[in-house]
C-alpha cells in the first residue's frame, strides 16, 4: 500500500468557453480500465451531437495504466494535454473527458492543446482536490484530569482525533500517519509522565482536502 495519493474531491465537472466553442470536463474517479472506458462511453452517447468527446485515465497507485484519446482532434492535440495535466497534478485513479462543442472558430494546433489542457486544470481547481493518507487508529485511555493537557496538545500538533468517549475512563481515537505511531507513542508518553493505556488499531486512508498544485 502506499502512503498517500492525490485525486479529485468527488466527482464533478466545469465547463469553459474559448472562441465560441464550449469546453466541458467531465471528470470521475475510477479503480479498473472497465470503469474508464465505460464512463467515457456513457459521457459520448449523452453528448453525441458534441464534434469531440476527448478522453484520458490514470489508473494504480503508481500510474500503472495511462490512456488518451484525441477523439478526432489532431493527434496529440487533447487526450495527452488532457493526460500531462492529470500527471503534473499527481493525480491516481481518475478519468477526465471533455466534450467540445464546435464555435465555429478554428484553434490551431497551439489553441487546441492550450485549450483542452485549461479545461482539466480549471475542472480541477472548481472541483477540488483531496490527499488520502495512510492513517492508524491510535486509542488512548486516560484519566479525567489529563483530558485538558492532552487536547491542548492535539489541538497544536497535526494529529487528527477521531473521537471521544466518555466513560469511568476517556478514550480518545487518535489518526496518525503509519511512520509517525512510534514518536506518536513517545510524545504522549512524555506528555502524560506514561500514565496512559493506548491500543494501535487498524490503517485506512483518511483525506485530507488540499488546496490546488497546478502551480507547482
Amino acid at each position: 500500500m502506499i502512503d498517500h495519493y492525490f485525486t479529485i474531491s468527488q466527482d464533478g465537472q466545469h465547463e469553459i468557453e474559448i472562441k465560441k466553442s464550449r469546453f466541458i470536463c467531465f471528470m470521475k474517479r475510477v479503480y479498473t480500465e472497465e470503469e474508464a472506458k465505460a464512463f467515457i462511453a456513457e459521457t459520448k452517447k449523452a453528448h453525441w451531437k458534441a464534434n469531440h468527446n476527448c478522453s484520458a485515465f490514470i489508473l494504480g497507485d503508481h500510474s500503472e495504466i495511462q490512456r488518451s484519446s484525441d477523439d478526432g482532434e489532431p493527434s496529440g492535440t487533447a487526450g495527452i494535454p488532457m493526460l500531462e495535466v492529470l500527471k503534473k497534478q499527481e493525480l491516481i485513479n481518475i478519468v477526465a473527458v471533455v466534450t467540445r462543442y464546435f464555435g465555429g472558430t478554428k484553434l490551431g494546433a497551439g489553441g487546441l492543446i492550450r485549450a483542452y489542457s485549461h479545461a482539466v486544470s480549471e475542472a480541477i481547481e472548481a472541483i477540488g482536490l483531496v490527499e488520502g493518507k495512510l492513517q492508524q487508529e491510535v486509542t488512548l485511555i486516560i484519566d479525567y484530569p489529563q483530558l485538558g493537557k492532552l487536547q491542548n496538545f492535539l489541538e497544536a500538533s497535526l494529529y487528527t482525533t477521531k473521537d471521544t468517549l466518555f466513560t469511568e475512563k476517556i478514550t480518545v481515537i487518535c489518526l496518525v500517519d503509519e511512520e509517525k505511531v512510534a514518536h506518536f507513542i513517545e510524545e504522549i508518553t512524555e506528555l502524560l509522565s506514561g500514565q496512559f493505556i493506548y491500543e494501535e488499531g487498524s490503517s485506512s486512508y483518511h483525506e485530507i482536502p488540499i488546496a490546488s498544485k497546478k502551480n507547482r
